[in-house]
């Protein structure tokens, strides 16, 4: 009987977490104050339970946020990143990556805003592995260059789509221009060879 009380005390904590992580996103989404009071009402739940799971706003900022890198790393596995030509998967890579940038705008900029770089690191653990993976594949059948370090280059992708999505939001470059500069500048810079 106890494991019964157990099991349904989890189902019913693993529901309040979606719940408030659901309202969160939303709230975040309309550009509303994302505040534990605000994500409790949202979500239909007690501020003591959102501060029993979340005992404060970054650390619910970061569970949307790696939420939300955990489903764009899925649409990146499902651009299959492991086959094919190391270029050809780099730009399926970057396609997918930028649509997803685009989809969970809102979520990035309130990480932008709101976390310490160590907490957004964490957050993009899953999909630098993908890319780290990815690069370490186009080395090894001599599509990607060998003189940067592969941290470099991870690191360089996340930057410069992180960096696009800014220059969008702010009107200075328009969707469809700043995607394809990215996969161009991307390309570029993973297979270019060493400067003499």
């Amino acid at each position: 009987m106890a494991t019964t009380s157990t099991d349904h005390r989890r189902a019913k904590a693993e529901r309040n977490v979606e719940a408030i992580l659901d309202a969160a996103e939303r709230l975040l989404r309309q550009r509303s104050q994302a505040s534990i009071a605000g994500v409790a009402k949202e979500a239909g739940v007690s501020r003591v339970t959102v501060y029993a799971h979340f005992p404060t706003r970054e650390e619910l900022i970061e569970a949307v946020v790696a939420r939300a890198t955990r489903a764009a790393n899925e649409s990146i596995e499902g651009a299959k990143p492991g086959e094919g030509d190391p270029v050809e998967a780099l730009e399926r890579v970057i396609t997918i990556s930028w649509d997803e940038l685009e989809r969970h705008e809102a979520i990035r900029q309130a990480a932008a805003e709101e976390l310490s770089p160590e907490a957004v690191r964490r957050a993009h653990g899953s999909a630098a592995a993908t890319v780290r993976k990815l690069v370490e594949r186009g080395r090894r059948v001599g599509a990607f260059r060998k003189d940067l370090p592969i941290e470099w280059l991870v690191a360089s992708c996340f930057a410069l789509l992180h960096t696009a999505a800014d220059e969008v939001r702010e009107h200075r470059i328009e969707p469809d221009d700043a995607m394809s500069a990215v996969k161009t500048t991307l390309i570029e810079l993973f297979t270019s060879r060493p400067i003499t």
